[in-house]
Formats: structure tokens, sequence, C-alpha cells
């Protein structure tokens, strides 16, 4: 008798692959299902391998635009940035993925959800807590957690045992030293040889842009317009070529970014579960749109707002990091987030250009920039007594803040 029924994030990869087999012999019905975000993948291919493995029903879900509008276009009104370098490709496409599975799991009837996340990364918690949040009576399954599995399966010459044993079609290809996730708004790569912080990234490594060396001569210069802090049209200033949808607009940006070897990075972060780690991503479109979004929000909003939402914005990356999409905390700042981009409407100018991305220009209806106002030509209306009092107050304070350190380095 069946003890319920799974739905699996599936990839086709060899882990979940066996995972589905080893949960069908703990004598569960299980649903597979795989997202098509963005990564380079032979869906129809993956679609077979599960329903040869035994799966009960097999899902392929498109959910690439929902994924640009829905959980990209507010980590660009946020500036989301982990850490002052990471800009979240990962973070953001789980509870994504994790959305639709638990849709899933309610319209099959499912009890059970299941997923290949390891038990020391960050994709366990982003996961779960996304179901949790969205199907508070699901249970969930996570086989890298449980020791019954991880002690039978402790590397992967045991799940290539498992699989041939198992008739699962194991990968012809070698597998490369490192592992990989792949989505529309990123690559990462991490563990294997990288686990050294010291060892350099192998040069065949990158798959999403070019080596800067080997870029174009010469730059592409685009137009990016913004409504509300969301991109809304980006045009090719020399080609004319335009794009106005958000999957459109963000894929370009990748061809373009890609192109020229734009948001590359290689960094240590802090995970969430208490250990650092070495990860490196590629993130061309993301990086192009974090540069624009920050010129036309900089132009366009007032001084004080935006030192709160650069707060808020620290505060959503950490949330978004962490899993905590579906909190009632990230709820809250998104919708201050979102507020603060009511003026954060224009357009930029940009050259991309050998891993590079450079701000030519600016313009905009709710521009708050005055050119006579600023003007080392112009008097305007500014009087320049005005600026004795912002020097006197400042005097004060550090005239003060230097006495008394003086005073405490006599005492001592």
């Amino acid at each position: 008798m069946s003890k319920g029924t799974v739905v699996l994030a599936y990839s086709g990869g060899l882990d979940t692959s066996c995972i589905l087999v080893w949960l069908k012999e703990q004598g569960y019905d299980v649903i597979a299902y795989l997202a098509n975000i963005g990564q380079d993948e032979d869906f129809e291919a993956a679609q077979k391998k599960a329903e040869s493995l035994g799966a009960k029903k097999v899902f392929i879900e498109d959910v690439r635009a929902e994924f640009v509008e829905e959980f990209i276009w507010p980590s660009v009104q946020a500036n989301a940035m982990y850490e002052d370098r990471y800009l979240l490709g990962t973070s953001v496409a789980r509870p994504c993925i994790a959305r639709r599975q638990v849709q899933i799991a309610r319209q099959e009837g499912a009890q059970y959800v299941s997923h290949g996340a390891t038990g020391k990364g960050n994709d366990q918690i982003r996961f779960e807590l996304t179901c949790y949040a969205l199907y508070p009576e699901v249970k969930i399954i996570a086989p890298w957690r449980i020791p019954e599995f991880y002690n039978r399966f402790k590397g992967r010459k045991d799940l290539m045992e498992y699989a041939e044993k198992h008739g699962i079609p194991v990968p012809v290809t070698p597998k490369a030293p490192w592992s990989m996730d792949a989505n529309l708004m990123h690559i990462s790569y991490e563990s294997g040889i990288l686990e050294n912080p010291k060892s350099h990234a192998p040069a065949d490594l990158y798959l999403m842009t070019k080596n800067p060396e080997d870029t174009p001569n010469s730059p592409d210069m685009i137009e990016l317009e913004f409504r509300k802090g969301v991109p809304v049209k980006v045009s090719h200033l020399k080609d004319g070529k335009s794009k106005d949808t958000p999957l459109e607009i963000f894929s370009y940006l990748n061809e373009i970014g890609g192109r020229h070897g734009v948001g590359r990075i290689d960094i240590v972060e802090n995970r969430f579960i208490g250990m650092k780690s070495r990860g490196i991503y590629e993130t061309p479109g993301g990086t192009i749109l974090y540069h624009a979004h920050l010129d036309i929000e900089a132009f366009t909003m007032d001084r004080e707002v935006r030192r709160i939402k650069q707060s808020l914005g620290i505060r959503f990356s950490e949330l978004l990091y962490n899993g905590f999409w579906y909190s009632p905390e990230c709820d809250f700042v998104r919708h201050c987030i979102d507020k603060s981009q009511e003026s954060v409407e224009g357009k930029v100018q940009m050259s991309v250009y050998k891993g590079q991305v450079y701000i030519l220009g600016r313009e905009s209806p709710k521009s708050l920039y005055n050119e006579e106002l600023v003007s080392m030509d112009v008097q305007g209306d500014y009087d320049p007594c005005d600026a004795s009092g912002f020097i006197k107050i400042n005097a004060v304070r550090l005239r003060e803040h230097h006495r008394l350190q003086g005073d405490m380095a006599s005492k001592k």
C-alpha cells in the first residue's frame, strides 16, 4: 500500500533520478516536477527519463516569465546584493521554483514534497521555508538529511552503482569537477576543485559569458527605460533593435552582457547555516540592470528616502539569501521598497564593453537634478552664504570630537 504521493523537484540529473527511484522503494507514489527557469536543458528527454523510472506523473513547467516579473524585478528595484557582491541569482530562483511545486502538490492532493538539496547548503532552507509558508500542512522529505539515505550514498560512486543496478541512465560524459546551477539570471559554480579558495577557476568553467579578453573590440551602446523602478524597454543605440516585454528584456541583456564578459565574480560568502563557502557566479544581464537602476534611482529619488531605502535593500538581500521570501517581514520590506520606486522613471544610456558597464547619460521627467541650480556659471536661486550654516554646524561637532580625543590622550 502506498505511503502517499510526493512531488519531487526533479532535475533529470543523477542525484534526483536516484532519489526518484529511492522514494518509490520507500513506498511513495512520485510525481516529478521540473521547472524551466531558463537553464539549458533537454526537457523532453528529462520527462521521458522520469517516466521510465516510474514517475506517476511528470510536470514540465515554464516559469521564466513569472520568474522575471515577480522575482527578478523586485530584486532590481531593491538593488539586491548580498554581502556587497552577490546578485542572488540562485536565491531568487528558489521561491519561484518551490511555489509552483507547492501548487502542483495541492492540485494533485500530494501530502509530501521532496528535493535533492544538500544538507550543508542554503537551498534546503529556501525550498522548505517556501513550502511551509504556502502549504503549512505539507510534509517534506529531504533525503540528504535522512541517515538511511546519506549513509548509503556517501559519494558519486555509490550513486552510480545504484543507478546501474536500477536501470537509471547514467551520464556518458565525464562530470565536471565542480557543481553548477543555472537559471535565466545566472550560473553558479561551487564544490569540487573550487573548494580550495586559492585555486583559480579554470578558463573553460564559464558558460554564460565570454572571457573579457576575447570579447569584441567595439562596445554595445544601449538605453534602458524604467518606470516605477522596473525596466520597460531596452534599445540598442546603433542597430535600433529593441525589446519591451520582461522576458525579452532580460534575455537580451544576458546576450549583450555575455558577449562582453560582464558579471563574473569569485567570492567567499557566509551561508545561513553558519559556514563560509566559495562561489563563482556569472550574472551578465543582472549586472547591467544593477548599474542602470542604481543610476536612475540616484537621479530621481530624494536623498533621505534613498538612505532609508538603501538599508531596506540590504535587509531584503539578507532575507532573500536566507530563504525568507514568503515571510511577513520580507513582504513588508518589499512593499516599502515598491513605494520608494514611484518616481524612479527615466532612461539610462550605457556602454557595455570588455567586462565593464559604463554609464553614459540619463534623463527623466521626474529628475530632482536642477542644472541651473548646480551650475558654477549661473547664480540661480542659491545663496552661497547658505553653505556657512552647514559648515558651522559640522565644525562644532568635529572640534568637540577632536578636543575630547585630545583630553583622553593626555590623561593616559
